[in-house]
């Protein structure tokens, strides 16, 4: 029975997926000096395979069952996640790792935030996400400064550019991608990304580059990898399966204003003004999302999926004796169909067109 309401009692929407997408990014931003550091001693496929397997070690006691949920999941779950791993976890990094070694970490830092703009157009484009001209504007506001930056690096910037730019498009699509698996964990998804991409580079990485100089140097990549990719992962899939792929992209950019300041601080980079210039820019995009919102009359067809959830945000109805409305807690439910208006994201429960306002 379709339950039909105009409008329902909800809590604030997106500030939980906001806080985990900013703590992700922190965690993330602190990961680029840090590489550019490392990088003398590993080369780029043992460096990203690293950071992966680090990745996969912290995530690994929260993640239990993953290659079981992962061999139970639908086959739409099963190509998103090969497709999440393939562009996310083994082309991106060695791709942003490349263009590390050609340019300063604290520019590099700043033009990750080409990961918002591609992120976003593949919403819209492949993924039937609504983008408002405040997301359109704040990415047209990124990808300016993404140009003022390899502009003032002159042409030796090029080459750096587009390998960060190509890193940024291949992790655009992991987004889109992994915002919708439905049928794992955040932590289970971030464990198979990382055991999955960083076995593979690191053994690719063995092959190539030769063996590692330090010992150190590979306990620092697996640290780094354990924090700026393990628990930043999964706590960025748990805010995107909230406020949708292009929204939580967007409080993702944090991460390079977070890069930039330990470049100038731990690295000693110099303080360039473009790149103070630029991350005011980014800052004002960012600051268009504090107004978005999103309301309409819509229809949540029957939907079986598992993620981490409570019970007094209006759309999960189903009774747990003893468990208080407001604990978030993870399991397989099944949603009955349903009709009502309030203000949304674009998460797992409203992946809905928007021609017909339904």
């Amino acid at each position: 029975m379709t339950r039909n309401t105009e409008t329902t009692a909800h809590a604030h929407p997106g500030w939980t997926g906001i806080g985990l997408c900013l703590a992700a990014a922190l965690l993330f931003g602190a990961t680029t000096p840090l590489s550019k550091n490392l990088l003398g001693a590993l080369g780029p496929l043992s460096m990203a395979g690293l950071l992966y397997l680090g990745a996969a070690a912290v995530t690994s006691r929260s993640a239990p069952g993953a290659v079981r949920a992962w061999r139970v999941s639908g086959g739409e779950d099963r190509w998103r996640l090969a497709g999440a791993l393939l562009f996310g976890g083994v082309i991106g990094p060695v791709l942003l790792l490349m263009g590390l070694r050609l340019a300063a970490a604290g520019t590099v830092s700043l033009w990750l935030n080409l990961e918002t703009v591609a992120t976003t157009a593949l919403a819209w484009a492949l993924f039937r996400e609504h983008v408002g001209w405040r997301e359109w504007l704040a990415c047209a506001l990124v990808a300016a400064t993404g140009a003022l930056l390899a502009g003032a690096g002159g042409w030796a910037a090029g080459p750096a550019a587009l390998w960060v730019g190509l890193a940024c498009l291949c992790w655009g699509l992991d987004n889109n991608l992994t915002a919708l698996i439905g049928a794992l964990t955040p932590a289970q998804t971030t464990f198979l990304k990382g055991a999955f991409a960083g076995t593979l580079n690191l053994t690719l990485g063995l092959g190539l580059e030769g063996a590692p100089e330090t010992w150190s140097a590979v306990q620092l990549a697996l640290l780094a990898g354990a924090f700026g990719y393990g628990w930043s992962i999964s706590l960025y899939i748990a805010g995107a399966r909230q406020i949708g792929a292009a929204r939580s992209q967007m409080w993702f950019a944090s991460a390079p204003f977070a890069g930039l300041a330990l470049s100038w601080l731990a690295l000693g980079e110099p303080i360039v003004p473009e790149q103070i210039a630029a991350g005011l820019v980014m800052a004002v995009g960012l600051g268009l999302l504090l107004t978005a919102r999103h309301a309409h009359l819509h229809r949540h067809e029957p939907l079986t999926h598992t993620h981490s959830h409570r019970h007094d945000d209006g759309h999960h109805g189903h009774a747990h004796p003893g468990v208080p409305p407001e604990r978030r807690h993870t399991h397989p439910h099944t949603h009955e169909p349903a009709r009502h208006s309030h203000p949304h994201e674009p998460d797992l429960h409203h992946r809905h067109a928007h021609g017909s306002q339904e």
